[in-house]
Formats: C-alpha cells, sequence, structure tokens
C-alpha cells in the first residue's frame, strides 16, 4: 500500500487545530504512513500549541512544521474519514460534498488547564500517549461493524 491511492485520507478535526488533531495527524504520519493520508483542521484555528510539540519531540514525532488550519481550506479533499476529537468540533463540523464516514472520539483537553508547568505537561503528555493508543487502533478501529 505505499501508492497514495491506496491509502485512506483522514481528516482529524478538532475546536482550534493546536492540540489534539495536530497529535493525531502527527501519530498516523509516524505510526501508519503506508496506509493513512493523515490531515487535520480546526473550526477555529489558534495555532500549533507549543506544549504539543514539546511532548511530541519527547516522544521522537517532530511537528514543529505543522500549522494550525482552517476546515474551509480542505474543502477540496476527499476524506474516507473525518475524525471529531472535541464535542465543538463534533457539533460544528461540516457535511463534505464526498461520501465520508464520520467518528466522533473524546479525548480531555489540556489547554485550559491550570496547575504548575510540570501538572500541564503531564497532561499534554497523557493526551499524547491516548491517542497514539488510539492511531495504533487504525485504520481498523475506523471501520463500521457490518
Amino acid at each position: 500500500m505505499s501508492e497514495t491511492k491506496d491509502k485512506i485520507k483522514v481528516l482529524f478535526l478538532c475546536t482550534g487545530n493546536s492540540c489534539h488533531s495536530q497529535i493525531a495527524e502527527g501519530w498516523a504520519k509516524h505510526l501508519k504512513p503506508d496506509v493513512i493520508e493523515a490531515y487535520s483542521a480546526g473550526i477555529y484555528p489558534v495555532g500549533v500549541n507549543p506544549r504539543t510539540i514539546k511532548v511530541m519531540a519527547e516522544a521522537g514525532v517532530d511537528i514543529s512544521s505543522h500549522t494550525s488550519k482552517h476546515i474551509d481550506t480542505l474543502r477540496d479533499v476527499t476524506f474516507n474519514y473525518v475524525v471529531t476529537l472535541c464535542d465543538n468540533a463534533r457539533e460544528q463540523c461540516p457535511i463534505f460534498p464526498r461520501p465520508t464516514e464520520y467518528m466522533h472520539r473524546l479525548f480531555a483537553d489540556p489547554s485550559f488547564m491550570s496547575g504548575s508547568e510540570d501538572e500541564i505537561l503531564a497532561a499534554f503528555r497523557t493526551l499524547r500517549d491516548d491517542i497514539k493508543a488510539f492511531v495504533e487502533t487504525m485504520p481498523e478501529s475506523l471501520e463500521k461493524p457490518a
């Protein structure tokens, strides 16, 4: 499945495209490059959170060149799956003009957490590891039961 046409196209969508979706895109590109063509976007993009870049680098995944994108910039891409990663994204997810399967997978959001820097980074690491575990199950976990 090394050909792009054989890969499934997956959009990871969250509100700000700063954390959840960036982590998911990074893991998919790192762990599943032969089967998944990964994208990420946000409903209201706010820039990639520096803590997101930091915890991914700790795990050996460089997402420092990622940018925060608005969902509208990807309207012309035909996705096999759109995976919303927060409730706001699920509620505001646009309908794509081509056949697309939608999946919702909720993860805690450490972006607005208060506490010490160590506590906040620990929450980002937990999110990183939880999303990694989810991406490791792909693409099989995206398939709907028959």
